[in-house]
C-alpha cells in the first residue's frame, strides 16, 4: 500500500528553490519542474504565483520516531502508532497516526472523538510534514463524528509535526491486515467487514523486528525482504556499507542476500532478499548482530580500498527515490 511513484531528482533541488531566482533556467513550459512535483513547470514554479513551496528532502527530521514514520508512510501496509501532542496544544482527543485509511482518507474525526490520520496520502504541497500537521489541526477543529477531514488548498507556512507531536518514540503496531478500521464498529449486517476484502488481499503479511529499530520483514508471496530505515547520514553510510558487503558481513539470515536500497524522505533503506519461508522470527539476533557492526564501521575513517569503492559505487547506482 506504500506509493509507488518515485522522483530521482528530488534530492538535487531540495536545497534550491525554483522559480525566477531559483536557476530553472532553460526549462520549458510543458517539461517537469526541476523540483520534483511531477506538474509541469508552468503550473507549477513556473506560473505566476511560483505557487508550489520549495521540496523538503527531509521532512521528518527532528522527531526521536522519524524512521519508524518513514516506514509506515512508505513500506508498511497496515501499522498504527498512538502519538502524544505537545503540552501546548489544548485538546483532551486522543490521535492515532495509522498508515492507510479507508478510501485513502487524509485523516478521520470519529465518533468517539479520536482523531485518525493518514501517512499514506501524497498532497503535493512540498513538505509533507507540514502536510500532514495541517490535517490534523483541521481534523482537531471538527466535531466528534465529522468524518474524512483533508486540505484542498496549499496550507502554506504554519506548524509542522515536529511542533505538535510530543518528542517521543513510535510505539508501531503492525497488523495483519485493515481489520483495526472496523475493530470498534457495530457491523451486524457484515457490510464493513466486505469493504476490506479488497484492501486486505493487497496487504502482504508483515512484522516489526523487535531487536532493532524500524527493520521490517515481510512476505510478497514469491519471496521475503527485509527492509530497514536507517537513521544515518547518507554517505557515511554507504561506506559502511560497501566494506561489510565486500568483507562479506552484510547477510541478516541464511541465505539472504544485500539487494540494494532506496531513499526516501532523506533515509536510506536498505533491502535484503530473503529465501522463502524465513519469517521474521530468525531475523531478530542476526539483524542486531548486524546493527552493532554497522555502528562500529561506520566509527571507520580509513579511505576505501579499491574493492571498497567499487562495492559503494554499486550500491549507489542501484538506488531509487521514494517520492
Amino acid at each position: 500500500m506504500g506509493k509507488k511513484s518515485r522522483a530521482s531528482s528530488r534530492s538535487a533541488v531540495a536545497a534550491t528553490p525554483v522559480g525566477a531566482a531559483g536557476g530553472a533556467a532553460g526549462v520549458g513550459p510543458r517539461q517537469p519542474c526541476p523540483c520534483g512535483s511531477g506538474r509541469r513547470y508552468k503550473a507549477c514554479h513556473g506560473s505566476a504565483s511560483g505557487a508550489a513551496p520549495r521540496f523538503v528532502a527531509r521532512p521528518f527530521e527532528g522527531l526521536p520516531g522519524e524512521c519508524d514514520l518513514i516506514a509506515m508512510r512508505e513500506i508498511i501496509p497496515a501499522a498504527t502508532a498512538p502519538v502524544r501532542l505537545v503540552d501546548g496544544c489544548s485538546t483532551d482527543r486522543a490521535v492515532q497516526l495509522c498508515s492507510l485509511l479507508p478510501m485513502a482518507a487524509p485523516a478521520l474525526s470519529r465518533a468517539d472523538g479520536s482523531i485518525w490520520l493518514g501517512l499514506q496520502v501524497q498532497h503535493g504541497f512540498g513538505d509533507p510534514s507540514r502536510d500532514l500537521a495541517a490535517v490534523l489541526l483541521h481534523a482537531l477543529e471538527t466535531d466528534p463524528g465529522a468524518g474524512v477531514v483533508g486540505l484542498t488548498d496549499d496550507p502554506g507556512e504554519g506548524p509542522r509535526l515536529q511542533d505538535l507531536l510530543a518528542p517521543e518514540p513510535l510505539e508501531v503496531t503492525v497488523h495483519d491486515g485493515f481489520g483495526y478500521w472496523i475493530a470498534d464498529v457495530d457491523d451486524p449486517d457484515g457490510t464493513a467487514a466486505a469493504s476490506l476484502e479488497t484492501a486486505n488481499a493487497a496487504a502482504n503479511p508483515s512484522r516489526r523486528l523487535t531487536s532493532v529499530e524500524a527493520a521490517y520483514w515481510t512476505d510478497v508471496g514469491t519471496r521475503e525482504h527485509l527492509r530497514w530505515v536507517l537513521p544515518y547520514a547518507e554517505e557515511p553510510l554507504l561506506d559502511a556499507l560497501a566494506r561489510l558487503h565486500v568483507a562479506g558481513r552484510d547477510r541478516v539470515a541464511e541465505g539472504s542476500r544485500f539487494v540494494g536500497m532506496f531513499r526516501a524522505h532523506g533515509r536510506l533503506v536498505p533491502v535484503w532478499d530473503l529465501p522463502s519461508g524465513t519469517g521474521a522470527d530468525v531475523l531478530e539476533e542476526p539483524a542486531g548482530e548486524f546493527g552493532r557492526e554497522l555502528a562500529e564501521t561506520l566509527a571507520d575513517r580509513r579511505p576505501l580500498t579499491a574493492g571498497e569503492r567499487s562495492a559503494r559505487s554499486g550500491l549507489a547506482n542501484r538506488q531509487l527515490t521514494i517520492r
